[in-house]
């Protein structure tokens, strides 16, 4: 038998190589990243995607136009009312189909619900990421209520296929809209009350404050969109600037970072550009309640087998993760030749790699959860 010799490690280089997920709860999906350490430093990480793919843009191409709107929702199951407007507006624009002006309020009204739930989801689980489970909890709790009122509204709770080609599927339930503006009175206490317990908490601004800074030119040279472009100080919204849908009868605000805590770009801008966009998306569906003008719910005569002159055409609406782009190609059938779609998940995973070299493990945490990216929008 062997003799047993011990000897001492070199400590000298402790260089490793780690797989970050694909299971990991702090990377908010099934997604990995490659990373490389020097102790609890950070060489680089390295995003290696594609465990979540499911061919969505190809199933496009092979259901019916109205076919494929409740795919839309997998594309994004955190906020699925943006991937379906965005579709619909693709398939309307390539048709020269007109909403009528209730249903384009109503798919406000319903997006903007979706972003508070999304956002409340992002910051709550961002905190947890970072060490604080109580506002987790109190996000959650928000989130139900929203959940409830959209519920009402379209019969589902995450996956809504809400909209459609030409219009939204229901109209308001009775008592809905006063007990959605109740909600709204409440929520706009709430985030009051979220801020005192942990956007100016001292230990949570620590971690968040000047870690993982992204640049403005870093931000459109990368092709970030949304919250993780607005952090950066570039002040861009698709909802102000590229007017879609009822957007031009209200009046909102849209935040920018300004180095609330530390310096523009950090993880703390982006977090507190979500806290502050809740509240304008508040105004936005307070607004559109009380504007609701009367009228019909669907454009007529949308042929239940839609058949599409030959065309292409481009959508681009204001997701909770940013602008969100549908490219749709017909040609004369009844089924899109391309269906191609743009997220902002995605363009924020290339940023990841030139932003993590120097931070500590658990700085990438945070620099993950400030980015908000979700799974379903970066495979598809």
């Amino acid at each position: 038998m062997e003799k047993l010799i011990l000897r001492r490690v070199d400590r000298n280089n402790e260089e490793m190589i780690l797989n970050f997920g694909p299971q990991h709860p702090s990377t908010h999906g099934v997604i990995n990243f490659i990373v490389e350490t020097d102790g609890e430093v950070l060489r680089k990480a390295v995003p290696d995607v594609g465990y979540l793919h499911r061919s969505i843009e190809k199933i496009g191409e092979v259901t019916g136009w109205h076919g494929f709107m409740p795919f839309t929702d997998r594309i994004d199951y955190v906020a699925a009312m943006f991937p379906n407007e965005g579709y619909a507006t693709a398939v309307e624009r390539l048709t020269g189909i007109e909403v009528p002006r209730r249903a384009q309020y109503l798919r406000a009204i319903s997006c903007e619900l979706a972003r508070i739930a999304s956002h409340l989801v992002s910051l709550g689980t961002m905190s947890m990421d970072i060490g604080a489970f109580t506002p987790m909890l109190h996000g959650i709790r928000e989130r139900e209520t929203i959940n409830d009122l959209i519920e009402a509204l379209c019969g589902a709770r995450l996956t809504y296929n809400y909209h459609r080609i030409g219009g939204v599927a229901f109209d308001l339930p009775e008592g809905w809209k006063e007990r959605t503006l109740a909600f709204l009175d409440h929520f706009d206490k709430f985030l009051v009350e979220f801020d005192r317990l942990i956007s100016f908490n001292e230990i949570y601004v620590r971690r968040l404050a000047n870690v993982a800074v992204i640049t403005g030119k870093d931000a459109v040279d990368y092709g970030l969109v949304g919250p993780n472009l607005r952090g950066s100080g570039v002040d861009w919204d698709v909802r102000r600037d590229l007017p879609y849908g009822a957007y031009d009868d209200f009046e909102f605000a849209v935040p920018v970072g300004q180095g609330f805590k530390g310096t523009v770009g950090d993880c703390y801008d982006r977090y507190y550009c979500r806290c502050l966009e809740m509240g304008e998306s508040s105004k936005i569906v307070r607004q559109a309640l009380l504007q609701l003008p009367e009228g019909e719910i669907m454009a007529p005569k949308v042929a239940r087998n839609l058949k599409v002159e030959a065309g292409e055409a481009l959508s681009r609406v204001e997701s909770a993760r940013g602008e969100m782009a549908f490219y749709v190609v017909a040609d004369g059938t009844n089924k899109a030749y391309r269906v191609r779609a743009r997220t902002g998940s995605f363009t924020a995973m290339g940023i990841i790699e030139s932003a993590s070299p120097g931070l500590m493990i658990a700085d990438l945490v945070a620099l993950i959860a400030s980015l908000d990216v979700v799974a379903p929008e970066i495979d598809r």
